[in-house]
């Protein structure tokens, strides 16, 4: 198998794991921080974050790095231009955690459980549920091309 099928095969399972793992940031631990106590909180949320870093942030980041490398070494049944949407969809995320995650997560690691603040967090997480969920199903048809060229020859 060419060394572009692997690529694009590891690359498809890393995107969806990103997904996976942000479903379960987004729907399940954010949306109970509200149980935890507002002094047990901030050594809670200290203790998670290099976590969330390594099992979520550090893949979610090479999503793009392989994305944009599958620009010059994709299998042919690909296109061109789905790599390209799929990047810009990496980048839209990426944007919206730097641009609102971050700061946000950094204030409730600081000053403690805020409310609003997490509130905050879960609604903004919308923006990176769509095009991350966006980006998976592109993936499995971009995949589905793959498998429909490789049963044909």
């Amino acid at each position: 198998m060419r060394k572009s099928y692997w690529l694009f095969m590891i690359t498809f399972a890393l995107i969806f794991y990103v997904m996976g793992a942000s479903f379960v940031e987004g729907f399940v631990n954010y949306r109970t921080w509200h149980l935890i106590g507002a002094g047990e909180f901030r050594a809670y949320h200290q203790a998670l974050t290099p976590r969330v870093v390594i099992f979520l942030a550090v893949p979610g980041f090479s999503t793009l790095a392989l994305t944009g490398i599958l620009l010059w070494y994709r299998p042919s049944p690909i296109p061109q231009w789905s790599v390209w949407l799929s990047l810009a969809l990496n980048l839209i995320v990426i944007i919206v955690t730097v641009t609102f995650q971050i700061p946000i997560q950094a204030e409730l690691s600081r000053s403690g459980l805020s409310l609003p603040l997490l509130d905050r967090l879960i609604l903004l997480d919308w923006l990176r549920k769509v095009p991350v969920t966006m980006n998976a199903i592109l993936f499995l048809w971009m995949m589905s091309r793959v498998i429909l060229k490789a049963e044909v020859t």
